[in-house]
């Protein structure tokens, strides 16, 4: 397995424009309440430089590995959720939803069916069907069968992420578990925003939904370059 260290030295300048962009944003911290083109675009910027950080690795690199690909492909079609939210209170909410719907579609296809690991995807379907039961009295119209769609998608994404780590075998690689704790910090984010909008108001709201989705993001970015010091050991073998 490669060295954390080795990981940090080679992609931690990578990821330098998305700490930056994400500074900028919690500085700037702009009203939601009165959404503009330009909130939008600070809101997006982090998830714009893990495009770059991505495509930084080379084109050669997105080419020949689908997963690279399929989470990039995600990661625009969040942009593109995030940009929705800006004007959730103008009737933007579902599309939003749909983006992000897409997004862990996009995801769930990049981490793969193998291993199957039957044991986690039956915690995060009984936890999945715990929260859309909690949610369900304060769903109404077309968000009652919306959320529970979403709540599933995002809970196959979280199963198929957590799959590759099993701990117990000692089988897994910093890149598995990046990919893991990132959809777990995606759940977490989500699963915040459907309570404060839905429920009930949660303190200081914005601060956690944010916050847990760059980190989540941030990781599951992390997550595609496995491929390449994969193939950098084969090549040393």
């Amino acid at each position: 397995m490669v060295s954390p260290v080795t990981v940090v030295k080679s992609e931690g300048p990578k990821l330098v424009p998305f700490f930056k962009a994400t500074c900028v944003y919690f500085v700037l911290w702009l009203p939601t309440s009165s959404p503009s083109w330009f909130s939008a675009l600070i809101k997006c910027l982090p998830i714009v430089c893990l495009w770059v950080f991505l495509l930084a690795h080379g084109i050669g690199f997105l080419v020949a590995h689908s997963s690279a690909r399929k989470i990039l492909a995600g990661l625009i079609f969040s942009a593109l959720g995030d940009a929705f939210l800006i004007w959730q209170e103008q009737g933007y909410f579902s599309h939003g939803l749909l983006m992000f719907a897409v997004t862990h579609i996009l995801y769930s296809s990049a981490f793969g069916m193998k291993p199957l690991n039957l044991p986690v995807g039956s915690v995060i379907a009984a936890v999945s069907g715990l929260s859309y039961t909690l949610l369900y009295p304060y769903l109404s119209g077309p968000f009652t069968y919306l959320v529970g769609v979403y709540i599933a998608l995002i809970g196959f994404m979280g199963w198929r992420a957590m799959a590759g780590v099993r701990l117990a075998d000692d089988l897994w690689t910093w890149t598995q578990m990046s990919a893991c704790v990132g959809a777990v910090l995606f759940m977490v984010s989500d699963l915040t925003i459907a309570v404060n909008k839905f429920c009930f108001p949660v303190p200081h709201s914005r601060a956690i939904i944010m916050a847990t989705y760059y980190a989540a993001q941030m990781l599951i970015a992390l997550s595609a370059v496995e491929c390449q010091y994969a193939d950098a050991s084969q090549k040393r073998g």
